[in-house]
């Protein structure tokens, strides 16, 4: 297993799998057509906190963004738990964005904006040094070694983050698959732009207080696997 280089194709700017899976009921419909349009990043153009969120509040808002958000419970979970923070998600999968938007509602939540695409595309588009955290829990793992290029934990994805993060700030990354663990404590440890968290093995064996539990983590829990929790700082 080899780590790519920085400067490798591995910003890949196009998504894999599905964008769409079951049928939408008429209530999901309607949060799709009703809510969706508030809380979407807007398509073009810079975008910062004052941007995203229009208050008064907004030029000295932290931010986190979250990199495939799934069915949003981390996503709706954090921002609950720090409302004067701005929280940005972005997933592609439409049944996924449906089922935050929930959350949202069901939350009321006003601090949360949604982009349903590329997290790249939102990235880019933001400030260096604009991010206090940034999420990757779950992420696909493309177990194949001829797909590694697709992993999001891969030197283009990591430089743009980096890029992004106070000083201080914080990665976070969780995932059940052991191929994926292996690959992203190799690929991370080879950079000095992040330090790892972890002094003791059960510093990522345990799921931190203020991280809020996922579908998939239950899902994995349910199957028997591990679950791994890595926090790093950007320095």
């Amino acid at each position: 297993m080899t780590a790519p280089k920085s400067g490798d194709p591995t910003t890949i700017r196009r998504l894999y799998g599905r964008r769409q899976g079951h049928k939408l009921r008429q209530g999901q419909s309607a949060l799709v057509e009703e809510l969706l349009p508030e809380l979407s990043v807007p398509e073009t153009g810079p975008l910062d906190a004052e941007r995203l969120f229009g208050d008064a509040k907004g030029r000295g808002r932290p931010l986190e963004l979250e990199i495939g958000f799934g069915g949003g419970e981390h996503l709706a979970g954090q921002a609950a738990m720090r409302p004067g923070h701005g929280f940005i998600g972005c997933e592609p999968f439409l049944n996924g964005v449906v089922t935050a938007l929930g959350h949202i509602r069901d939350a009321g939540l006003s601090n949360v904006r949604i982009h349903m695409g590329d997290a790249l595309d939102v990235l880019e588009r933001l400030p260096d040094a604009s991010l206090s955290r940034v999420y990757l829990l779950h992420p696909d793992p493309w177990p194949k070694a001829r797909h590694a290029k697709r992993r999001m934990v891969n030197m283009g994805p990591l430089d743009l983050i980096a890029r992004k993060l106070i000083p201080g700030a914080e990665f976070r990354l969780g995932t059940d698959d052991p191929t994926y663990c292996r690959w992203s404590m190799m690929v991370m440890n080879r950079r000095r732009d992040f330090e790892w968290q972890a002094k003791t093995a059960q510093d990522f064996l345990t799921r931190p207080a203020d991280w809020p539990e996922t579908r998939y983590e239950r899902k994995a829990r349910r199957k028997g696997h591990e679950v791994w929790y890595f926090r790093y700082l950007r320095v």
